[in-house]
């Protein structure tokens, strides 16, 4: 057997795994293993680096942004905590509650089996413009700390948790950003700023309420850059206020705010293309080429349910996964990239 043919099988294996572990639609009660809080750390050298990872992760900027204390590994002057609700410990929030116990994970975005520290990393590169941290780093091992310290007591689970975000229903149309404009100018101006800037605290070294676009917002490619993950965080955590169980947005509206932020223009993608294997790529991702005959557009705004139709894919509620079935991942393996 040649090598190709044995990476190739391996590469099967991952997907296969892959789908069928989110076949099984995990649903966590958070009644049953709550978010731990960060005045019950453990006493001594671990809980004093726990904190630590928590304070960095709570005011990156402040540490490692384009000013901090420690070094300068973002181009922005966002924090972590500022789209991980409560620093990564709300359900629905884009929680890191079951981050530890989910790597290393196949990526198809990267195309290969990642570590969370490389998780981590790809953070520090993509949604906020810079450059990684080193592995051995004592902020790296804090972070990794803290990231343990939140999976205390949970489950040992498949990439994409069910309470990492919401479900959200696909509409049948596409999502309108000009629907969306009106809804920003009256639910999320009032916070965000007429341009979406955000605002910066009184030292003007981090942003205490995030820009949605501009320069220092998150880069094209990264995960809210997606409008069907955007929309599912909107659901369940904005406006401030909004929770899974109580949300002040319809579903709709919540499609059509998320299409609005992202038809504006932020830092394009940077380093290795993304889904170097395009049978792999989302239904939903922002950048082309794309291994079917659907336009860019679309891609980004739907109607999403035909694309998915054309990948026989077994998806029905807006998804962080990709999307495309074994079959086509076989047929589309027969013709690799040079």
């Amino acid at each position: 057997m040649s090598l190709y043919s044995i990476k190739f099988l391996f590469g099967i294996i991952l997907i296969t795994f892959t789908f069928q572990a989110r076949s099984s639609n995990i649903i966590l009660d958070p009644s049953i293993v709550k978010a731990p809080s960060i005045e019950n750390l453990p006493v001594g050298k671990e809980g004093e680096e726990i904190r630590y990872g928590f304070e960095l992760l709570s005011n990156t900027a402040k540490y490692l942004g384009p000013k901090g204390s420690v070094s300068s590994n973002t181009k922005t002057r966002m924090s972590c905590s500022n789209c991980h609700m409560d620093v990564g410990r709300k359900d629905f929030g884009n929680s890191w509650l079951d981050s530890h116990g989910s790597y290393p994970q196949y990526r198809s975005r990267e195309g290969f089996v990642i570590t969370l520290a490389e998780r981590a990393n790809l953070c520090f590169t993509h949604p906020m413009n810079g450059k990684p941290l080193p592995l051995d780093s004592r902020e790296m091992r804090a972070i990794l700390l803290y990231y343990k310290w939140l999976g205390v007591n949970r489950p040992i689970l498949s990439k994409d948790k069910d309470n990492r975000l919401v479900k959200l229903p696909f509409l049948d149309r596409a999502a309108d950003p000009k629907k969306g404009a009106l809804l920003f100018k009256t639910h999320c101006l009032v916070c965000h700023g007429e341009n979406g800037q955000g605002t910066l605290l009184t030292d003007k070294k981090s942003y205490s309420i995030p820009p949605l676009w501009g320069k220092e917002s998150y880069q094209m490619g990264s995960s809210f850059s997606r409008v069907s993950v955007l929309a599912r965080f909107i659901k369940a955590n904005m406006p401030y206020g909004a929770t899974a169980v109580s949300p002040i947005l319809v579903d709709e509206e919540a499609w059509d705010v998320a299409a609005f932020i992202n038809s504006k223009s932020r830092p394009m993608w940077s380093g290795k293309l993304p889904y170097p294997r395009l049978y792999e790529k989302t239904y939903d991702f922002p950048i082309g080429p794309y291994a079917d005959p659907f336009t860019p557009t679309q891609h980004k705004y739907g109607p999403y349910k035909p694309i998915i139709n054309y990948w026989d894919a077994d998806l029905d509620v807006g998804d962080i996964t990709n999307i495309f079935s074994q079959e086509h991942i076989i047929l589309s393996a027969q013709f690799p990239k040079k």
